[in-house]
């Protein structure tokens, strides 16, 4: 019987290779989508949609989690003005982190992880240590694997590709966007 491990998605596109990895290294992985700081409404449910395409085609559970962008602008607030892999960035992978842990918490599961990595723009480090923190918090695992290894992001974009998945061209919040 394969582990289970809550995989926090930030985008159909950054999970599709994850999913693959995560099963070969003998974990089943659960897709679990909570992105408040997408904005707007509209951009919003393009990545969402792209994720249940993905989850549909990996067979994979898929559970979405309720869309509050105003979690997230209380979370921000002061911070609008912070550089692109700034402090904003910091409290945003925190925010989805942190609930990505709770509600693997509530699931009984003991393993979490998130896509964000796979991206070579985000910093692997920086998630991993916001990961291992949640997780010494909760009681839990936070499997810090640093997806975009190995060819990873070549693999995650051929999956995307072949499936047609929306391609966002910013990172998600209004703030990323400009």
């Amino acid at each position: 019987m394969q582990n289970k491990v809550l995989l926090h998605a930030c985008c159909g596109i950054c999970s599709a290779y994850p999913v693959l990895q995560l099963r070969e290294t003998g974990y089943e992985p659960i897709v679990y989508f909570y992105n408040p700081n997408i904005y707007p409404d509209s951009e919003y449910q393009k990545r969402l949609d792209a994720e249940k395409t993905l989850c549909e085609y990996h067979n994979c559970e898929f559970i979405e989690e309720e869309y509050e962008p105003q979690c997230f602008y209380d979370a921000v607030r002061g911070l609008e003005n912070e550089p692109e892999r700034g402090k904003r960035c910091d409290v945003c992978f925190r925010l989805r982190l942190e609930k990505t842990a709770k509600k693997a918490q509530a699931l009984n599961i003991e393993n979490f992880t998130t896509s964000i990595v796979i991206s070579p723009h985000k910093d692997f480090k920086k998630l991993a240590l916001i990961g291992k923190n949640l997780a010494k918090e909760y009681d839990l695992n936070f499997l810090a694997i640093d997806f975009k290894k190995k060819d990873g992001f070549l693999k995650t974009n051929k999956i995307a590709n072949s499936l047609n998945l929306y391609r966002q061209k910013y990172c998600g919040c209004e703030f990323s966007k400009r």
